[in-house]
Parts: structure tokens; C-alpha cells; sequence
């Protein structure tokens, strides 16, 4: 794991297991919202990491985004609000479905639920933020981010939940990522786009161990379901492909 939460950056109402990267949120009783980031600032290059909602998710709001430094976690611990995006230092995703950033909120995607799994891929050289649900790619939430230092962060308002981070990956922007990013995009209907390649297995094996979080990350959707259950883990349609996604994009950014 290229980071997990932070022990000492988090709100009042937390508490951490399983090595740091399952935080569970109001133990007892909810009179807030409370929120954590991760241990590790997200310097220059490729990020991606995966959230698994390993509780019911419910209440006013269960949040997955990222905030720089001067988001204070901790500042509405007696209010139930949408923490992240209610400024202009953080984004985040709720469960509804909706997009947030300094204040505002865009309809973004279908709501998400108990064992969903939201990806989060941040990419400093191209300035983009981008979300998936269920390993497939939902949109991108944010441009224009180049040259800002993040960090990934989650929050809650709903007594006895929990989030586990299952994945945490970093990449330089080398030819080597550009390369397989591209792969990807020209094979996307392979689990692992590793597995049909003619290369050598000891160039497999490195490519796996470097960048196999790239050549798995799934950019086509399925077409969007008509429920809208919070434990719907339907997906909403931006395209059959990257260059699909990518035009599906926030307008507040």
C-alpha cells in the first residue's frame, strides 16, 4: 500500500483497524460528521486508490474525495453536513450520487451502497480528477489540478460506519505509464490487459508489479439502471471508452 490513514489527522469520532486502513466512523452514536485523510501527500505523478464501504451506508452523507491540508476534519464534528466539496480545498463523491465542491453539488452518478468499491484515479500531470464504481469508470469530477498537493480523504455522518481503503498505488509519469495507459485504452474489454500481450514473462511480471493497477483500471460503463436505491450498485454511462470518459466532466472545476 502506497499509504493508509492518518492517526494523527483525523476527526475525534474515529477509530482505526486492520493496519490503518479501515477507519470506522461514530462507534456508538452519530452527532456529526466526521472525516480522516490519508498519510501520505499526493506529490507529482499518478495516483489511484479503491474505497470499499464495508458497512451500511446511510445518513446525511458518507463521502470519498480529496482535500489539501488546510481542510479542518475535525471542524463540523457537532454538525451533519457534506464535509468534503463544502470548500474550495476538497471534492468529494456521496453516496447519492452527487459531486461536491465549494458548496456546490452536480448530479454525477448513480447511488452507491454496503460493499461498493469507489476507485479514485488522480493524475497531477494532466490536472485530473477522476471516480469509478465498481471498476468502472464514472467521470471526471476535476480539472486544472496541476501543481496543487493533495491528500485522499473520506467522511461520514452515519453512526457505525466504516470504509476500508483495499487499494493504494503511485506512479511517476514516465513513457513507461503513458504506454500502458494507452494499452488499456485500446484493449479495455480484458480484465487484465497483461494477459493478452505477446511480451516476455519476466517484462510481464515487472509491468505487473509497476503498473498493474493501470492495465486493469476499467474505463467503459454499463448503461445506467433505472433504480436509485442506496444499495444500488448500478453504474451511470459516460461512454464505452476513455476518450468516453473523459468527456464527461464536471463543470465546476
Amino acid at each position: 500500500f502506497d499509504w493508509v490513514w492518518d492517526d494523527l489527522h483525523k476527526s475525534t469520532a474515529t477509530l482505526l483497524t486492520c493496519d490503518n486502513r479501515k477507519v470506522n466512523f461514530h462507534m456508538e452514536y452519530s452527532c456529526g460528521t466526521a472525516a480522516i485523510r490519508g498519510n501520505k501527500e499526493l506529490a507529482e505523478g499518478q495516483h489511484f486508490w479503491e474505497i470499499k464501504m464495508t458497512s451500511p451506508v446511510y445518513g446525511t452523507d458518507m463521502m470519498v474525495g480529496i482535500g489539501t491540508s488546510d481542510v479542518n476534519l475535525d471542524k463540523y464534528r457537532h454538525t451533519f453536513c457534506s464535509l468534503l466539496g463544502k470548500d474550495e480545498d476538497s471534492w468529494g463523491l456521496s453516496y447519492t450520487g452527487l459531486l461536491h465542491h465549494k458548496g456546490d453539488k452536480t448530479n454525477f452518478s448513480s447511488r452507491f451502497g454496503q460493499g461498493s468499491i469507489i476507485g479514485v484515479h488522480l493524475d497531477t500531470w494532466h490536472g485530473t480528477l477522476t471516480f469509478f464504481k465498481n471498476r468502472k469508470c464514472i467521470g471526471v469530477a476535476a480539472t486544472k489540478l496541476q501543481n496543487k498537493k493533495f491528500y485522499p480523504m473520506v467522511c461520514s455522518t452515519a453512526a457505525k460506519s466504516s470504509m476500508k481503503v483495499i487499494r493504494s498505488c503511485a506512479s511517476r509519469t514516465s513513457l513507461q505509464y503513458l504506454c500502458c495507459f494507452r494499452l488499456r485504452q485500446l484493449l479495455p474489454d480484458y480484465v487484465d490487459t497483461l494477459e493478452v500481450l505477446p511480451l516476455p514473462p519476466g517484462l510481464k511480471q515487472v509491468l505487473h508489479n509497476k503498473l498493474g493497477w493501470v492495465l486493469s483500471m476499467n474505463y467503459s460503463t454499463s448503461k445506467p439502471s433505472s433504480s436509485s436505491s442506496s444499495g444500488s450498485d448500478s453504474d451511470s454511462s459516460c461512454g464505452s471508452d476513455a476518450e468516453a470518459c473523459q468527456r464527461k466532466r464536471c463543470r465546476r472545476t
